[in-house]
Formats: structure tokens, sequence, C-alpha cells
């Protein structure tokens, strides 16, 4: 070995073990944030990038094509927003019990909701299915969106029972701090997602150019695979909870108790998103694909934080569950501090170079330009929109769904949906309707840390 290679090795051995001892000294409070953040957040970055991975390569194929599954992931979240109900349910009541060392109970808990999470979801299957198609009429999309988008969400419906049951899993053992193993599994689904979008979209190995519909299939067979890994390592004890066939009403209206308020909020405030779709739809097939490209863009940029968002809903159940609320106050305004500060670096990159992110999921110049629009604007309100997404979780973490809630829908219509309207009316300016949309971002964040400083969550029972 050559001298020179000897002594470069040796300076990167000591910079890792800088590195090392950096985190090693890190107070515990620190330690316990970043064990289930990093992984939670890295989890949530690669749910978007398997989201994302559809767009890129459907974006070789045309603007309608983008524009399509763009849209059809947009209107899926309508039904994520029903997801809610099981995520902030599961996670709010389980964290108490593991918080409060009360393990047999979290996993009579799970069984439930793995039992309800199943029934839940064939009503809304059957929904997707029959109503699925018609909101690209409702969004007066063109011709060619709307046949391709049709065939891709309507194949979508095949994964709701799998995609219901593993959410359940995945809030479960995030209320235990067990972000980890989301995370691995993720990892390889990604790593398969990319293989089968490329021979079912484009056609290899012997099978058809599926198209738009090929990327539909692609993710219907990777959330089915995900399940089958959380049912094997649950029946065979890898996690905190023990396998129970068990059924408790009791403990079912508990998580509803707090589930069904989020999940109401979620649904109408998605449901404002979509009216808020209307408007830009009507300037022009670009604009609708490169809003939607900018929603991915961002959200990719945002998933990260997410982990903190699920750290600060954690911490917050299990410091309640042991009783100890100024704790739970105490990590969450932690969590945020760490939130923040991610969320800063990430805008500047949207606002200083929209151009060189997008380019990755279009060469249409025009999309392109749109897309660079709305990153640019959004890119100011990243961190009053980490704040409104880590106080929201803590304060649902705390039970108090139903506050944020009022907060949510209150500001959504108020600041954003009618003067989006009103100013498109007027100015018919795609730049009006983005202010808007970041214009409720600010008051949002605002109202919530009002009422998260107030302490009031404290008193209510889960």
């Amino acid at each position: 070995m050559r001298i020179e290679q000897y002594v470069e090795m040796e300076r990167f051995s000591k910079f890792y073990k800088e590195i090392f001892k950096i985190n090693m000294k890190l107070p515990d409070k620190h330690k316990k944030i970043l064990k289930i953040a990093l992984p939670a957040g890295v989890n949530s970055l690669l749910d978007m990038l398997q989201v994302i991975t559809d767009l890129i390569m459907v974006g070789r194929i045309s603007p309608f094509a983008v524009a399509s599954v763009g849209l059809g992931l947009q209107s899926l979240m309508l039904v994520f927003s029903m997801l809610t109900l099981l995520h902030i349910g599961t996670n709010a009541l389980l964290s108490r019990f593991i918080g409060a060392s009360r393990i047999k109970r979290a996993s009579m808990g799970l069984s439930t909701l793995l039992q309800f999470a199943l029934i839940f979801s064939l009503p809304i299957a059957i929904l997707w299915y029959l109503l699925s198609s018609y909101i690209f009429i409702w969004f007066s999309t063109a011709p060619e969106v709307a046949s391709l988008g049709a065939d891709y969400m309507q194949i979508l419906t095949l994964m709701m029972p799998f995609i219901f049951v593993k959410l359940v899993f995945v809030s479960a053992l995030s209320a235990s701090g067990d972000t980890k193993t989301p995370m691995y599994i993720k990892l390889i689904s990604i790593a398969i997602n990319v293989i089968l979008n490329y021979i079912l979209i484009f056609g290899h190995f012997g099978s058809p150019a599926l198209g738009v519909l090929g990327a539909g299939l692609s993710t219907v067979i990777i959330n089915i695979l995900e399940l089958i890994v959380y049912l094997i390592l649950y029946l065979k004890g890898r996690m905190v909870y023990t396998p129970y066939l068990y059924f408790s009403k009791s403990l079912l209206r508990r998580a509803l108790k707090v589930g069904v308020p989020a999940s109401i909020e979620r649904t109408l405030t998605f449901s404002s998103f979509m009216l808020f779709t209307v408007i830009i739809a009507q300037y022009s097939t670009e604009t609708l694909a490169g809003y939607q490209i900018g929603l991915r863009v961002e959200g990719l940029a945002f998933m990260p934080s997410l982990g903190f968002t699920i750290a600060g809903m954690t911490l917050m159940g299990q410091g309640l569950g042991a009783k100890r609320p100024q704790q739970a106050k105490d990590d969450v305004i932690l969590v945020l501090r760490y939130t923040i500060g991610f969320v800063f670096i990430i805008s500047l990159f949207m606002v200083l170079i929209p151009e060189k992110i997008v380019w990755l999921f279009t060469d249409d110049d025009r999309t392109i330009r749109e897309a660079s629009i709305y990153l640019m604007i959004v890119g100011i309100s990243q961190i009053p929109l980490a704040t409104q997404f880590v106080i929201s979780g803590a304060l649902r973490g705390a039970g108090d769904s139903r506050r944020t809630l009022k907060i949510n829908l209150l500001s959504v219509w108020l600041i954003r949906i009618i003067p989006a309207f009103t100013l498109s009316y007027y100015f018919h300016s795609i730049l009006w309707i983005y202010l808007a949309m970041i214009a409720d971002t600010f008051v949002k964040a605002t109202l919530l840390w009002i009422a998260f400083n107030r302490g009031e969550w404290q008193k209510i029972k889960v």
C-alpha cells in the first residue's frame, strides 16, 4: 500500500471516530428523539420516493401520463386521509400503553385494530373502484389524461386491504419506538418497485409495455409483499407485541375517539385540496402537471421531517402514559427545533435551483417552468409548514385531535380555498393562488403553536 493511501485512510478513520464521539456525547433525550426520528424520516422519504418513481418513469412517456398519475395519486390521498383514523388512533392508544409498560394491553389493542382495519378497508375499496374514474371528469381534464388515469386508479383498488392492515403495523411499531423495522422493509421494497416499474411500464423481459397501468400494478404488488413481511415478523414474535386473536370494543372505542376527529380533519382537508386542484386544472395540462410535480418534490423534501413528526407524536403519547407531561412538552419542542433546522436547508434548494430539481421528472420545458414557480413560492413557507406538522402530530399524540380539526378546517377554507377562488376569478394568475396557499400555512402554524403552548392537551384522557 502506498504511503499516501495509508495517510488518507488514517484521516478518514479519525474523522469517523470524531463523529462517533459526538454521537456518544449527545444527551439521552437527543438520542431518544434521533433513534425514532431518523429511521422514521428515512422511511417517510422512501414512501415518497416510491411514489416519485412512478412519476419519473411515466414522465418519459408524456405530460398526459404525468398529469394522470399525479392527479390519481393526489386523489388517493383522500383515501389515505381515512387511514389517519388508523394511524393516529393506533399511535395514540398504543404509545400510552407502552409508556405505562402495559405490553399485554398494547398487544390486545394491536390485535383489535388489525381486525378493524381489514373490515374497514373492504367498503372503501368498493367505493374507490366505482367512483375513482369520475374524478377526472370532475376536474375537466383532457380526454387523454382521463383515459390513462381511470385505468391507473382502478388497478390500485386491489391494494386497499393490504395497505390498511400494513399501516396499523407501521403505526404500532412507531408507537413502541421501533421505526427501524419499517425503514428496512421499505428499503428493500423500493428497490423491487424500480425493477417492477422498469419491466411493466416499458415492457422488458417478455412483459408487454403497460405504461401507466404498469405503474399501478407495480404499486399493488409492492404493498402485498410488504404486508406479508409484517405478518411474518408479527407471528414469529419479532415485535414487542405478542400475537393475539382478540377483539375489544372498549379498546377500539378509545382508539376511534382520537382517530375519528383526525380522520375527519384529513378527509375534509384533502377534499378542500382537491377543490384547490380544480382551480389549477382550469389553466392548462402543463400547469396541472407542473403543480403535481411541485407537490411531489415538496413532499419528497419534507418526508424526512415527517420522521420528527412521528417522534413528537410517539414521545408525547409515551410521556403522558408515564405521567410526565412536562417531559413530553420538552421533547416535542426539541423535536421541533431539529425539524426547523432541517427544512431551512431544504428550502434554500427549492428557492434557488428549482429547475434543476424538476428536470428529474420531465423534459417538457413548459411543465418545468410551471413546477419551478410552485417550488420557489412554497420554499419560503417550509418552516411554518414544519411547525404545523410537528405540533399537529404532538397534539394528536396527546389525544387533542378535535382542536387540530377546528384549526385546520377554519384556516384552509377561510385563508386558502375561498381567497384562491376569488383571486383566480379576478386576476386569472397562478401566482395569486399559490400565495393564498402559503398564507394558510403561516396562519395554521401560528394557531397550532398557541394551542400547544396553552397546555390544555394535558387534561385529555385517551
